[in-house]
């Protein structure tokens, strides 16, 4: 479904974080040098250090959730932040056109400057949604291999595409993608909601390589706490989708060699 343009070349960088005030202020002053980004939102989801001071002192705009509400319900937090902050551009009269939506971790640091290969497809019009591919010696530090085969699994099901990294939470989209894909799946299972979502609604979703590094899970108790919530939440996800019927063989993927970019071709779907 990706069109020539989205009439937008410009893009706002959402980054959810909770408990990060150590990373979070490399990673807002990295997004606000990538290309197109002329805005850096930061959805501190109920922490309890000083991620929020740390990222508004970067020069992010900071939404604050009093609790904990997971990742899916901060990225809906920072998204509508970003289109209430468009909507007083207009009222300032602005012509405003819908920024694209980059979404980051908050604990990528620097490394968050790598983000520009997700940005270029989507506002050229290649791509509706770009998934980072972090380089394979990184993705194996995560240690989540069962979620991550969960995930593989019911996406390829739902659509006949196999992603090779569908937890990976860099991901940038068309405004009119994230709106066909509302609501979001709640928690950890938004990746794989995203991606079940857009294949199956016809966009076209590209996996390319980046250079980013972030903090990898571990192995103590607290991170396999994580990959049990992970687990729970990409379940759930899966499960909703499989009983609502969005389990339907739309998409096509091919994926060349590592240094590539993967492109999935997904279909129109009919109308009924």
């Amino acid at each position: 479904m990706a069109s020539p343009t989205d009439g937008s070349d410009r893009v706002a960088a959402v980054i959810p974080a909770r408990d990060e005030q150590e990373r979070i202020g490399d990673t807002v002053r990295a997004a606000h040098g990538l290309p197109g980004v002329d805005l850096v939102v930061v959805v501190d989801d109920g922490s309890v250090d000083d991620t929020a001071a740390a990222a508004r002192q970067a020069g992010a705009r900071v939404f604050r959730h009093a609790r904990n509400r997971g990742k899916g319900a901060a990225m809906e937090t920072g998204a509508e932040g970003v289109r209430g902050f468009e909507e007083y551009e207009r009222r300032s009269g602005a012509d405003v056109v819908s920024r694209h939506l980059l979404f980051l971790d908050a604990d990528l640091g620097v490394t968050a400057g790598a983000a520009t290969p997700l940005i270029e497809p989507v506002r050229a019009g290649a791509a509706d949604m770009t998934i980072a591919r972090f380089p394979q010696t990184r993705a194996r530090l995560g240690g989540h291999g069962f979620v991550v085969r969960l995930a593989r699994d019911g996406i390829r099901r739902a659509t006949g595409w196999e992603a090779e990294q569908p937890l990976n939470g860099q991901r940038c989209l068309t405004r009119r993608a994230f709106e066909a894909a509302r609501p979001l799946a709640p928690g950890f299972g938004v990746e794989t909601g995203l991606t079940i979502d857009l294949l199956c609604r016809g966009f076209t979703v590209l996996e390319v390589d980046v250079a980013m590094d972030h903090r990898a899970t571990g192995t103590d108790v607290r991170a396999q706490l994580h990959r049990a919530r992970q687990f729970v939440d990409v379940a759930r996800t899966l499960a909703v989708r499989e009983v609502r019927g969005a389990g339907i063989r739309r998409g096509r993927g091919v994926l060349p060699e590592r240094g590539a970019v993967h492109r999935v071709a997904g279909k129109q779907r009919e109308k009924h």
